[in-house]
């Protein structure tokens, strides 16, 4: 608590400051002063103990770690506050004046600890004015029981498959690649769920926070695919790393240079460890691959969605992984150099015992059953029963959910540990 009351007063006197200051070296000292703090405080945070750990084993040397609690969502509102003193800086928006109005999209609970990262310049006027309608709490609070039912319902449910796995001692190629399916759809349910329900929840309150998913696993590239997942932050580091370095509109090898740092950087925010680093670095190298080898004519075809799901499913088991030893050896079972069989009773029973909720969330996780609705509700009869039974699909959905939370343990959304 303490260290988000000195973020919000170190941004609104710097923003006040290079605003006042513009473009003068006052403005600039304000700037760095902000940007240093910020960055220093998550840098502390979140990396200090991950610096200590390899300056100990490049040197041998045994410095304690610090084993610094890391606060809830720092990297979320810590990009808030850079895009915020950013914008200020390049004169995109003024500095706000009210130090309550700065603290409230700072600390706006919706989607403080998640995302969707919110710019300043997109909820600037829905500070001080906005105002809430019937229609609009309506549609947010359905949009929040959709997401509560992903992550309470899908997410929840493809989990347990992930913590049966590791659990398990008789692992098998087969049950490798049922762990890899569902932490896949296990990840995009319970991030897209919490997105949902930070959207819901700001529309009751008046604000219009973007989209953050679009259907990411229908992507035929690895290129849409970062269009359609976790906009925001892809938005993020687009405008404030990856054009000021310089874009696509340098040399190639340049080009190549910008991606790298990007996709290191992009990696290195998800969490202190070389394997977020080398997911990161996964991403860049297929980018660079589509952007400079691939023929534009096999960029958008059937094998290239079958290309694309199997890089998300290995990046995606980097991602969960530990540590890269832990990583190699799951990808090693996975191909079956690991001296592990294919298969056997009990992997073959996990496999029918889920198989149809797999494939439920392989299908929710498409556009397939909101064109249905959307369908539906073209039509006079259709719009009309859909009226009806949205919102009481809506209670309906937060009544079970709510059941499902009593009766089940604890799980957190993944993203909270970011």
């Amino acid at each position: 608590m303490l260290l988000r009351i000195f973020r919000r007063k170190h941004t609104y006197a710097a923003a006040l400051l290079i605003e006042r200051f513009f473009k003068t070296k006052i403005a600039k000292l304000a700037f760095c002063a902000s940007a240093a703090a910020s960055l220093g405080l998550l840098a502390y945070c979140k990396y200090a103990d991950f610096f200590i750990e390899n300056f100990n084993a490049v040197t041998g040397l045994s410095v304690p770690l610090l084993n610094v609690a890391l606060p809830i969502g720092i990297s979320f509102y810590t990009f808030q506050i850079l895009s915020y003193v950013i914008d200020v800086y390049r004169g995109d928006v003024p500095a706000q004046r009210n130090f309550i109005d700065l603290a409230m999209y700072i600390a706006m609970f919706p989607q403080l600890i998640a995302g969707p990262i919110v710019r300043y310049s997109d909820i600037e006027k829905n500070l001080k004015r906005r105002k809430t309608t019937l229609e609009d709490a309506s549609e947010g609070m359905t949009r929040f029981s959709v997401g509560l039912a992903k992550k309470i319902l899908l997410a929840n449910s493809a989990a347990l498959i992930v913590s049966e796995f590791k659990a398990f001692e008789e692992k098998t190629v087969l049950f490798y690649w049922l762990y890899a399916a569902a932490y896949m759809l296990h990840i995009y349910f319970d991030f897209s769920g919490y997105s949902d329900m930070a959207i819901g929840l700001g529309r009751v309150f008046g604000f219009r926070f973007s989209e953050n998913f679009n259907y990411p696993y229908i992507s035929a590239s690895i290129t849409e695919f970062w269009r359609r997942w976790h906009i925001s932050l892809g938005g993020w580091f687009r405008d404030y790393l990856y054009i000021p370095l310089g874009g696509n509109r340098v040399k190639p090898i340049r080009h190549v240079f910008n991606i790298i740092v990007v996709w290191a950087a992009t990696g290195f925010w998800h969490g202190a460890s070389w394997n977020f680093i080398l997911w990161g670095l996964l991403y860049a190298v297929l980018l660079l691959f589509e952007k400079y080898v691939l023929p534009v004519k096999y960029r958008f075809s059937v094998p290239m969605h079958i290309y694309t799901l199997f890089f998300l499913m290995l990046g995606f088991v980097l991602f969960d992984s530990a540590n890269v030893g832990e990583a190699l050896l799951c990808f090693k079972s996975m191909f079956g150099f690991a001296g592990i069989p294919v298969a056997n009773t009990a992997s073959l029973y996990y496999l029918r015992s889920n198989l149809v909720l797999l494939v439920i969330a392989a299908i929710g996780a498409t556009p397939l059953p909101k064109r249905i609705y959307e369908k539906i509700g073209k039509t006079t009869v259709g719009g009309k029963v859909l009226a009806v039974l949205t919102p009481a699909a809506a209670v309906a959905s937060v009544a079970v959910c709510t059941a499902y939370l009593i009766d089940g343990s604890f799980n957190p959304f993944v993203y909270f540990r970011f």
